[in-house]
């Protein structure tokens, strides 16, 4: 365990652990991976889709299981279910007059659950613990390639249908009325969310990944009422929180991923408090962002 209070000492506390491969490693993964999620999650909080969030990424539990025993990349199989999910999501919906926030409690606690009794199940060498809680000091070169790739595809989503998808999240149904196709922008997103997911697994697993997805956008949306600068606040506070996390869990010996959460939950308490329009403690002069 390493000791954190004894020697205080600003500029040994950042370089040391940059010295191990696995930290540099880490570091690179999460800020990036953070980025993403923190991109993705200003669409989220404008669409509401917290609850669609929290259902992509415990229904991908499942195939990153089959994927493991069929010798697939986890992150196929977890594409896969992360659509599935969504698509039986829409089919139930469609189909029966259960209400949507019901249909997706129902959907995403089967296929967790199916997760859970596959691994018990199947003799492989899946560590629950990692697929749950993430594990970024201990991911290997094949998982960082991986994340590299889906990161890009997300990136590259977002930023080529930016304008459409801000209308979309926005006011869907003024897109449709001025001829914008928001069937192919729902799955787009929606595929969006499901790789953001998968790369989220790495860092801060299944249980929490769904933080990184809606917080950093929450608390950009209490700082300014402009998207271009909701998006930016909520990529910089997203990688901000994951490179804080990584060194506060290195140093004191905590879980990586629950380290990076709880740094986003601070920032979102400060920004709940202290926003210039928006927060509960308000001061004279407010800043237009």
């Amino acid at each position: 365990m390493h000791v954190f209070f004894i020697t205080f000492d600003p500029l040994s506390l950042l370089i040391d652990p940059l010295s191990h491969e696995f930290m540099r490693r880490a570091l690179m993964v999460s800020a990036l991976v953070g980025g993403v999620c923190g991109l993705l999650s200003c669409y989220m909080t404008l669409k509401g889709w917290a609850l669609m969030g929290d259902a992509v990424s415990h229904s991908v539990m499942p195939g990153v299981v089959i994927a493991y025993a069929l010798g697939l990349p986890f992150s196929f199989g977890a594409f896969v279910f992360g659509v599935g999910s969504v698509a039986l999501i829409g089919f139930i919906k469609q189909k029966s007059r259960v209400k949507e926030d019901t249909v997706i409690g129902l959907v995403f606690t089967g296929f967790f659950a199916l997760g859970l009794v596959l691994v018990s199940k199947i003799k492989s060498n899946i560590d629950l613990m990692h697929i749950l809680f993430g594990s970024p000091l201990g991911i290997s070169n094949s998982d960082v390639k991986q994340t590299l790739l889906i990161s890009f595809i997300v990136v590259f989503i977002l930023l080529i249908f930016r304008r459409d998808l801000m209308l979309y999240c926005f006011d869907a149904t003024h897109a449709r009325s001025i001829g914008i196709n928001t069937g192919i922008l729902h799955y787009l997103l929606l595929s969006a969310l499901s790789l953001s997911a998968v790369a989220g697994l790495q860092t801060v697993g299944i249980i929490l990944v769904v933080a990184m997805l809606v917080t950093p956008g929450a608390t950009a949306y209490l700082l300014t009422d402009r998207f271009s600068n909701m998006t930016f606040l909520a990529v910089v506070s997203s990688v901000l929180s994951s490179v804080i996390g990584v060194y506060v869990s290195y140093w004191s010996d905590i879980e990586t991923g629950g380290s990076i959460v709880l740094v986003q939950t601070l920032f979102f308490l400060l920004a709940f408090l202290f926003a210039p329009r928006y927060g509960i403690i308000k001061f004279n002069n407010s800043i237009d962002l």
